[in-house]
């Protein structure tokens, strides 16, 4: 059977790219097509170990070309799809690729897999889609009030991917995962910026005063929960996926700095980023329920491991920062 993933070569799809080859024998996947257009946090080296896999095979292209995506979703079981613009101070900055990409290139993905007869289609979202909580945690089920054109449009790809199930009988389930972390991470994003920042002999910017609240999942967690609910979901449900580990950003920060042998003179506080969400939290007690999913990895066990990757790869994120 066929499987494809989008996003194949970025931080998540990387990662869960070589766990479902591990797993790929038993699930009965033995064609597993990885989808990329290699736009800049894509890299072809962050396949090299699942490439030597002879299950799997590259394809370079874009989510949003329908020729491309027809050739590889012919004959497809099922697709995985993490192809996503996912940066939110990239979408303030110009949000116009956020709708391409997560809005037009979803629905391209779910016209060729209809057309396909795909019998499973993950589509992977974000916590983001819900908006700020100020205290609990949302369920599937909330309202979504997304903030950023980055969650805006992660929001209306699910909207539409549920649509499709709904209108179609697409067999689609929906993630949404809450702020991930690991090896591979693009050094964009907070605690490879902060590590690799650390690394250079720079300080780290702490936005506004530091108390914005965030969930933490380890990108394997992730994954284990994404094969979960690619071999056992129900079609037409949202699963939210979470760490169980909430930190301010200041309380990461101090973390951080404490493994890089740094202290808060390395904190640069910068201006808050506009329409910043003060607290994100998820209920993941559905797929813990239904799935059996449960985070495996300890997050202070899993932050030192990262800033250790970071530390003996310098050769991988010193020239994304370079051109960043």
């Amino acid at each position: 059977m066929r499987v494809v993933v989008t996003g194949a070569a970025g931080f998540i799809g990387s990662r869960f790219t070589e766990m479902l080859l591990d797993e790929a024998g038993r699930l009965g996947y033995d064609d597993v097509v990885l989808l990329d257009a290699l736009t800049y946090s894509g890299r072809r080296e962050n396949l090299e170990g699942a490439l030597a896999d002879p299950r799997a095979r590259f394809v370079h292209g874009s989510i949003l070309d329908a020729a491309t995506v027809d050739a590889a979703l012919a004959g497809a079981h099922a697709v995985v799809h993490l192809a996503a613009e996912s940066h939110v101070d990239r979408s303030i900055a110009g949000a116009r690729p956020f709708y391409e990409t997560n809005v037009v290139g979803t629905h391209q993905l779910l016209e060729s897999a209809r057309r396909a007869g795909v019998e499973r289609f993950v589509h992977v979202s974000t916590d983001e889609v819900y908006g700020s909580i100020e205290t609990g945690a949302w369920r599937e089920d909330h309202l979504l009030e997304p903030t950023s054109p980055y969650s805006s449009s992660k929001a209306g790809s699910d909207l539409a991917a549920l649509a499709y199930h709904r209108t179609f009988d697409l067999p689609v389930m929906v993630t949404r995962c809450s702020n991930n972390y690991g090896p591979r991470q693009f050094p964009e994003k907070v605690i490879p910026l902060f590590v690799t920042n650390l690394l250079e002999g720079r300080t780290v910017p702490l936005y506004g005063d530091g108390h914005n609240v965030r969930d933490w999942l380890h990108v394997d967690d992730h994954c284990r929960g994404l094969l979960a609910v690619l071999e056992r979901g129900r079609p037409g449900e949202v699963y939210n996926i979470g760490g169980g580990t909430e930190l301010s950003n200041l309380d990461l920060t101090r973390r951080i700095l404490a493994l890089m042998g740094a202290d808060e003179s390395s904190i640069e506080p910068v201006a808050d980023r506009l329409g910043h969400d003060r607290r994100y939290c998820v209920d993941w007690s559905k797929i813990r329920d239904e799935l059996g999913y449960a985070p495996r990895v300890a997050f202070d066990a899993g932050l030192a491991a990262t800033v250790a990757w970071y530390r003996k790869n310098a050769g991988w994120w010193r020239p994304l920062k370079a051109t960043a």
